[in-house]
């Protein structure tokens, strides 16, 4: 085998582990906010002493749509969940905190810049990053688009 194409697999075989690793970050968030979602809306509406079948008639979603998002098996998108939170006869602020009133703002220091405080500006990630674009800038075209073919395959899953 020539060195080109050694380096070419290797290019294709780093960047897949970088998709992988990529994805199953964002498969922890993911599974994390279905259940948090979920177990919030659950009680919320036991609360209101309301059934799923209630919740149908106040947002026009099917009980079984309502069950899935309690259960964890589905994220409602932010639409969806104004007209649960209308339907609770609540602000939609207390689907995601515990009180009466919204959290109070921490007082936090002003911001310098959004690029300084970027992921992949120092630091691991900024050498990490810096890796991957030297890894993608040696990919050709055909191989660029079966990486991006393969993430987004992954990322429906």
């Amino acid at each position: 085998m020539e060195d080109s194409e050694l380096d070419h697999r290797d290019v294709l075989s780093e960047w897949c582990t970088f998709i992988g690793q990529m994805f199953a970050l964002a498969v922890l968030r993911w599974n994390n906010l279905r259940v948090i979602i979920g177990d919030r809306l659950r009680a919320l509406r036991e609360e209101k002493n309301l059934s799923q079948g209630d919740m149908e008639k106040r947002t026009g979603l099917l009980r079984c749509y309502i069950s899935r998002v309690e259960n964890g098996h589905t994220v409602p998108a932010i639409e969806t969940l104004e007209k649960m939170a209308r339907a609770l006869e609540i602000p939609m602020y207390q689907l995601f905190y515990d009180g009466d009133e919204p959290p109070k703002l921490p007082n936090l220091p002003q911001r310098r810049s959004t690029d300084e405080d970027a992921w992949g500006s120092f630091g691991k990630d900024a050498r990490f990053l810096d890796k991957l674009r030297r890894l993608l800038g040696k990919a050709d075209d055909n191989d660029r688009k079966l990486v991006m073919h393969m993430a987004q395959k992954m990322a429906r899953r």
